[in-house]
C-alpha cells in the first residue's frame, strides 16, 4: 500500500518537550489518550508544519505558546521545532507535461522530503525545505501541489466535524478545490491578480510620473533642440576647417619647400655670380689705378703745347716787329731793291700762316715747310744784299734771322717731339679706353647679371617671407578655433581648387555666424535634459513593460480561471454522485447536492512574500465569484436551512461531503480531530467502515476516542502526560 507521509518529528512544540517520533504507516493511524495528555498537540504540529500562521488557531495567544513552556521538574525551552518526512512516491494527481515542466520539489527525483518549521520566543519563525531555508509561500505552494495545507479538509480539528457545512460558501469551494488540488492554481492566480494591481498601481504611478516629467521635457528639447542643431553645424564646421586648412597648410607648406628648395639651388649660383663680379670690377679698378700716370703725361704734353703757342704768339710778334723794320728798310731803300722787299714781306706772311698751321701738320710736313721757309728767306736776303749796298745787313737781320731760325729750329723739335709723344700717349689712351670700355662693359653685365640674379633671390625670399606669415597667420586662425594644425595632417589628402576654398571659407563665416546666434551650450541644462529624457525613455519602457506584463498576467488568469472552472465543474458532477450515495448511507435515504451560487466577488487580503498578509485592498470587484450552497432534504425532516440540523446531522452531512470529495479525489492523507465524537454507535461503524476503504488510497491519522475508530486503525498512539509533565508517546501496531 503506498504512502506519502512517513514520519513526524517534534522537540520542544508545545507539550513534547523531548524529542519524540511518531511514524506513521499506511493505512489508519489512531491516537488515543486522555483529555489534556497532548495528543492534539500532534494534530496542532501537522497544521503548523503545513503553513497555519495563526497561533490562535493552534490554540495558541501567541507563537511564543507553541515552544514548550516548562513544569516544575522540566525547564522551559527556547525554541520549538517540527518536521514532516515524506516519502516521494507518485501519490498525487496525474500530472501534465506542462506542469512537470515548472519542476518543484514533488518533481525533483528525491525520494524523501522533509518539512521543518522551528519558532523562537522572539516570535521568529524560520521554514525548511530538505534542510534549506525557504518562504512561508514556498512550503504553502509545496503543499498546495500535494492537494494538502492548513485551512482546508485536509485536518479538521476536534469539534470542526461539521466544519463543511459551517463555512461560508466561498470557503466551502476553495475547500472543494484544495482536495480536487485547484488550490495550487488558485494560489497562482491569487498570485497573478496581485501582481495584476500592483502593476496596475505601479502603471498608474509610471503614467503619471511620464505626465509629469513630459512638459518639463518638452521644454527642455525646445531650449536643447538650438544645441541639438549647434552639434551638427559645429561638425560641418569641423569638417569645413578640417579640408579648408588641411588644403592651405598643404599648399602653402608645398611652396615653401618649393621655395625652399629653389633659394637653395640659386645659392651657388649667386655665388658664383659675385665671384665673376668682383673679378670684373678689380680688373676695372686696377685699369683705374694705372690710368693716372698716361693721363698726367697727357696733360703736360698739352701743357708744353700751349706754351709753344704762346711762344709761336711771340715769334709772330717778333716777325710783325721784323716786317715793320723790313717795311721800313723798304721805304728807305732803293727802288731796285722794291722787289725783294715785297718777296720778304710775302714771305713774311708765308711764314706766318704756315706758323698758324704748324700744330695740325705732321713731322714730315712740318720740316719741309720750315725748310722751305729758311730757304725763300735766305734767297730773299741774297737779292737784297746785291741791289742795296746796305752796311752790314747780315749783321742788323742776319742775327735776328739766325735766332728766329734757331727759334724755329728748336720749336720744331719740340713739337715733332712733343706731337710724337702726343700720339704715342694717345694711342696708348685708345687702346686703354677700349680695354677699359670693354672692361667697363664686362663689370656692369656681371655687375647687373650679380644684382638681377640677386634681386630675383631675394623675390624669392620675399616670397618665402610672405608665405611664413600666410602659414604663422594660418597657424594663429588654427589657434583661434581650439585646434593644432597635427589635426588636419589626414585631411591634407587633396589641395581644393582656390573657387572651392573660397566658398568652404563663405561657408565657415557663416557657420560661425549661426553658431553665435544659437550661443554656447548650458551645460547644466543638457545634463538635466538628457538625465530627464533617460528618465522618461525608463519610464516609457517600465509603462510598456507594465502593460505587457498587464496583459500577461489578465490571460494568466482567464487561462486559470478557465482551467479552475473547467476542472471544477467537471469535478463536481463526480462529487454530487458521489455525495448523494454518502448522505442516504448515512441517513437512510434522502436528497444532498452541492449548488453553485454567484456572489460579488470578495478580494481577501494578498499574501505577501513570505506568505504574510499584504497590505488591505479594496472590498468588492465587480466580478462575480462562484461559491458553493450545500441543498439537502432529510428523508423524515423537513428543514428549511442548513441550520435546523441537529449537531449530529450537521457531522453527518459533513462527513458525507468529505468521503465524497475523497472518493473523487483521494489526498495524500487526512488528519482527523475527533470528529467521529459527535456520531453514535450506529454512525461511528459506518464512518470506520468508510475510513478502511478509502485508507486504500489515502492515510488517516485520527485522534478518537471511539472504540470503533480505534479497531479499525492500522497502528494505535497512545499519548500520556508524564511525572515531569510533558507529553509521551506510546505505540501499538494493531495485527488484522
Amino acid at each position: 500500500m503506498p504512502h506519502l507521509l512517513k514520519k513526524l518529528e517534534l522537540n520542544g512544540f508545545k507539550s513534547f518537550a523531548a524529542k519524540t517520533v511518531l511514524d506513521f504507516p499506511a493505512g489508519i493511524t489512531a491516537i488515543v489518550g486522555p483529555n489534556g495528555s497532548g495528543k492534539s498537540n500532534v494534530i496542532d504540529a501537522i497544521r503548523w508544519l503545513l503553513g497555519e500562521r495563526e497561533a490562535k488557531s493552534l490554540r495558541g495567544a501567541k507563537s511564543e505558546d507553541l515552544i514548550f513552556a516548562g513544569t516544575e521538574k522540566r525547564p522551559r525551552m527556547g525554541l520549538g521545532q517540527a518536521s514532516l518526512y515524506f516519502e516521494n512516491l507518485h501519490l498525487m494527481r496525474p500530472r501534465s507535461t506542462s506542469e512537470e515542466q515548472e519542476g518543484g520539489i514533488w518533481n525533483s527525483g528525491l525520494t524523501e522530503v522533509t518539512v521543518s518549521r522551528q519558532v523562537s520566543r522572539d516570535g521568529n519563525n524560520q521554514y525548511f525545505l530538505n534542510k534549506s531555508e525557504v518562504r512561508l509561500k514556498d512550503i504553502i505552494d509545496f503543499f498546495a501541489q500535494a492537494r494538502l495545507g492548513s485551512k482546508g479538509l485536509t485536518v479538521i480539528t476536534q469539534g470542526n466535524s461539521d466544519l463543511f457545512i459551517r463555512v461560508s460558501p466561498r470557503e466551502r469551494r476553495e475547500m472543494i478545490e484544495e482536495m480536487l488540488g485547484l488550490r495550487e492554481y488558485q494560489i497562482k492566480k491569487t498570485d497573478a491578480e496581485r501582481r495584476l494591481r500592483n502593476s496596475e498601481i505601479n502603471l498608474e504611478k509610471v503614467n503619471a510620473l511620464i505626465e509629469e516629467i513630459l512638459p518639463h521635457l518638452r521644454s527642455l528639447k525646445r531650449q536643447t533642440g538650438k544645441w541639438e542643431k549647434r552639434g551638427s553645424l559645429e561638425e560641418e564646421l569641423k569638417t569645413l576647417e578640417s579640408g579648408f586648412f588641411g588644403s592651405r597648410l598643404k599648399e602653402l607648406e608645398k611652396d615653401l619647400g618649393k621655395t625652399d628648395e629653389e633659394l637653395k639651388s640659386r645659392a651657388a649660383t649667386q655665388k658664383e655670380l659675385n665671384q665673376a663680379m668682383e673679378s670684373a670690377e678689380k680688373r676695372l679698378k686696377d685699369l683705374e689705378n694705372n690710368q693716372p700716370g698716361e693721363r698726367q703725361a697727357i696733360q703736360e704734353i698739352k701743357a708744353r703745347t700751349a706754351s709753344l703757342l704762346e711762344k709761336r704768339s711771340m715769334l709772330q710778334k717778333d716777325l710783325g716787329r721784323l716786317e715793320a723794320q723790313i717795311e721800313i728798310t723798304a721805304q728807305t731803300a732803293p727802288q731796285n731793291i722794291a722787289v725783294p722787299h715785297e718777296k720778304l714781306l710775302s714771305l713774311t706772311k708765308k711764314i706766318r700762316e704756315e706758323l698758324a698751321k704748324v700744330m695740325d701738320q705732321d713731322e714730315s710736313t712740318l720740316r719741309r715747310v720750315v725748310k722751305n721757309l729758311l730757304s725763300e728767306i735766305e734767297d730773299v736776303f741774297v737779292a737784297v744784299e746785291k741791289k742795296v749796298s746796305v752796311p752790314n745787313p747780315k749783321d742788323h737781320f742776319a742775327d735776328k734771322l739766325t735766332k728766329l731760325q734757331k727759334e724755329l729750329k728748336d720749336l720744331e723739335s719740340e713739337m715733332i717731339a712733343l706731337k710724337n709723344e702726343e700720339k704715342r700717349l694717345e694711342s696708348g689712351q685708345e687702346t686703354f679706353y677700349e680695354h677699359f670700355k670693354k672692361e667697363m662693359h664686362a663689370s656692369r653685365e656681371a655687375r647687373e647679371k650679380a644684382e638681377k640674379w640677386s634681386a630675383d633671390t631675394r623675390g624669392l625670399e620675399i616670397n618665402k617671407e610672405r608665405l611664413t606669415m600666410r602659414l604663422e597667420e594660418l597657424h594663429r586662425q588654427i589657434s583661434q578655433i581650439g585646434r593644432h594644425a597635427s589635426e588636419f595632417k589626414e585631411y591634407a589628402g587633396a589641395i581644393h581648387h582656390e573657387a572651392e576654398l573660397s566658398e568652404m571659407e563663405h561657408r565657415m563665416f557663416r557657420l560661425r555666424g549661426e553658431l553665435a546666434s544659437i550661443g554656447e551650450v548650458d551645460e547644466a541644462i543638457l545634463k538635466e535634459a538628457s538625465e530627464t529624457e533617460e528618465r522618461y525613455e525608463f519610464l516609457g519602457k517600465e509603462s510598456k513593460d507594465l502593460m505587457s506584463a498587464k496583459d500577461d498576467l489578465k490571460k494568466l488568469i482567464k487561462d486559470l480561471n478557465e482551467k479552475i472552472k473547467n476542472d471544477f465543474h467537471k469535478a463536481l458532477v463526480h462529487i454530487n454522485e458521489e455525495f448523494q450515495k454518502f448522505f442516504e448511507l448515512m441517513f437512510d435515504g434522502g436528497r444532498a447536492k452541492l449548488i453553485v451560487v454567484k456572489k460579488e466577488k470578495r478580494i481577501l487580503p494578498v499574501e505577501g512574500e513570505e506568505g504574510e498578509a499584504g497590505e488591505a485592498q479594496p472590498e468588492e470587484e465587480e466580478e462575480q465569484e462562484e461559491g458553493i450552497e450545500v441543498n439537502l432534504s432529510l428523508p423524515k425532516k423537513r428543514i428549511n436551512s442548513l441550520e435546523m440540523l441537529s449537531g449530529g446531522e450537521r457531522s453527518l452531512v459533513g462527513i458525507a461531503a468529505i468521503f465524497a470529495l475523497i472518493s473523487v479525489s483521494p489526498p495524500p492523507f487526512l488528519v482527523l480531530d475527533e470528529i467521529d465524537a459527535p456520531l453514535d454507535e450506529r454512525n461511528a461503524r459506518r464512518f470506520s467502515e468508510m475510513l478502511k476503504e478509502f485508507s486504500k488510497e489515502t492515510q488517516f491519522i485520527v485522534v478518537t476516542h471511539n472504540r470503533a475508530t480505534m479497531e479499525a486503525a492500522n497502528v494505535l498512539y497512545g499519548v500520556t502526560l508524564d511525572a515531569d509533565g510533558t507529553s509521551k508517546v506510546l505505540s501499538m501496531k494493531l495485527e488484522k
